[in-house]
């Protein structure tokens, strides 16, 4: 599980101290949350790519540092690319990708 960071301590804290209360949304804000979310989810076109072997392992170990399946991680981070929302952060494992890169340059 992930660190929390500020702004989530602070909502648990109020949580665990009893401030927060339930609230039902309205029937419109409700339909309007559905709608977005079946649009979000709607998946009615395949696409089928051809990666590498050392790419797809790397996604697949990202995916699993997330705790998410492969698939869902590649069309999360398209989404977010065609969107402009794209943020690059570093994993805590090494790239096989970069580690071939290495050894052809020292070589």
């Amino acid at each position: 599980m992930k660190k929390l960071d500020a702004f989530e301590k602070d909502v648990l804290a109020a949580y665990e101290r009893g401030e927060l209360k339930t609230t039902s949304p309205s029937k419109a804000k409700l339909a309007k949350f559905k709608a977005a979310a079946t649009a979000t989810f709607l998946k009615e076109k395949r696409v089928n790519i051809r990666l590498t072997t050392p790419d797809l392992m790397d996604i697949q170990a990202r995916a699993l540092e997330e705790g998410l399946p492969y698939q869902t991680l590649i069309a999360s981070v398209l989404h977010k690319f065609v969107s402009g929302r794209l943020v690059e952060s570093s994993s805590s494992l090494t790239s096989r990708s970069s580690e071939t890169r290495q050894k052809r340059r020292a070589a």
